[in-house]
């Protein structure tokens, strides 16, 4: 009966060894992977949220001015063609 618990007992440590360097083999995969991810994304060349939204703001004000003067320009052309007729 001794020797069975002795044999019990070993598995016992041989799984909880083996249980630790899964754990182990897991946790230097995921840094792996991690680093990999973080490389890739840095090749990559993107941006961050906060520059994406400060360029999206940049854009949308262009846009605004834009607008405005393409309706200032309207103006004066019929101003002008008035003007021509007039003449």
């Amino acid at each position: 009966m001794q020797s069975q618990n002795s044999i019990f007992d070993d598995v016992a440590r041989l799984m909880t060894g083996a249980m630790g360097m899964a754990q182990g083999v897991q946790d230097e995969a995921r840094t792996f992977m991690r680093t990999q991810a973080d490389r890739l994304v840095a090749d990559m060349d993107l941006v961050s949220r906060e520059e994406f939204e400060a360029l999206r703001e940049t854009a949308l004000e262009a846009k605004a001015q834009a607008d405005t003067l393409r309706q200032q320009v309207a103006a004066l052309e019929s101003r002008l063609e008035a003007l021509l007729a007039k003449g």
